[in-house]
């Protein structure tokens, strides 16, 4: 029952779009089944939060269950009704055990996905790194613990990666986003440059925006900045998976510096040759100097 658990997770992993490496081929290969357990439950629950025609009350009774299967499961119990939910549990509750992960990350996860439903702005960057430490944080730290790490300074470079992937999606996805109702530039940065919502309501990418995008993509590269030594303080695979998912997120800041950060009107994506250019990156990986790492304001 254990093995077509994880076999589930891991045809779920492999069958969702994601711009960054998941249970990549890049990782240690006994973590890959545990890494797709994590992921098929955070997927899952983001999907109750963002995808369909239901309420925000059926979004969040649907979070609510997703959050008292997690606490069975993590007390060993699963409820097996043959349902693709039983599945993701029976994987994820092994793994819970054996690797003894922290459940208030999973929790952490819930708590964010619940804010998606109900919050649509965002007053302030403190607001917003504050939901990406929920909602992308505990996914860093969950692939350490898998692969045998437990350290407070790895923890906070993790946490910096996650943040700054977590922000590169926003800022190529704001036409996307635009679509549900969302705005997740804050307030504090439209507002100092003058953006106007209206702007987005019809279609125009004006300077105002390019300029509040701007200052926001110059503070995600500094979080990757922060981030950069994770992977060469880790061993085998799990560097050059680092490396992979690290240089594939500052390739789409490229992406959308090269069109004035307007990602109302033209979405960033990885291509065949951005996937030539960052298996070379992993290769050839080295430390730069901190200042070639952001852009000058």
């Amino acid at each position: 029952m254990t093995d077509a658990a994880y076999a589930a997770c891991i045809r779920l992993a492999s069958s969702h779009y994601e711009n960054f490496p998941v249970a990549s081929r890049l990782m240690p290969r006994a973590a890959r089944p545990h890494i797709a357990a994590i992921y098929a439950f955070a997927r899952t629950a983001d999907d109750f939060a963002d995808e369909g025609s239901r309420s925000d009350a059926e979004r969040i009774t649907a979070l609510e269950v997703w959050q008292w299967r997690l606490r069975q499961a993590a007390e060993g119990r699963v409820e097996q009704d043959g349902s693709d939910a039983a599945l993701i549990f029976t994987a994820l509750a092994d793994t819970i055990r054996r690797f003894d992960l922290e459940v208030q990350l999973f929790e952490d996860l819930l708590s964010a996905f619940c804010q998606d439903v109900l919050v649509k702005r965002y007053e302030t960057w403190s607001d917003l790194i504050d939901y990406c430490r929920r909602s992308a944080a505990p996914i860093g730290r969950l692939v350490l613990r898998v692969c045998g790490y437990r350290d407070a300074r790895l923890d906070s470079q993790s946490d910096a990666i996650c943040h700054a992937l977590q922000l590169t999606n926003f800022w190529q996805d704001i036409g996307v986003d635009w679509a549900k109702g969302r705005v997740y530039v804050p307030r504090e940065l439209s507002e100092t440059t003058g953006a106007a919502e209206e702007s987005l309501a019809a279609g125009e990418w004006t300077p105002e925006w390019e300029s509040a995008l701007r200052d926001a993509v110059f503070r995600t590269r500094e979080l990757f900045a922060a981030g950069r030594p994770l992977p060469d303080q880790v061993r085998g695979r799990l560097r050059y998976e680092l490396r992979a998912t690290w240089l594939g997120g500052m390739r789409i800041l490229d992406k959308l510096e090269r069109r004035r950060f307007d990602a109302l009107n033209h979405r960033p994506t990885l291509r065949w040759h951005d996937a030539v250019g960052i298996l070379v990156g992993t290769l050839r990986w080295r430390m730069p100097p901190r200042q070639d790492l952001s852009l000058a304001r």
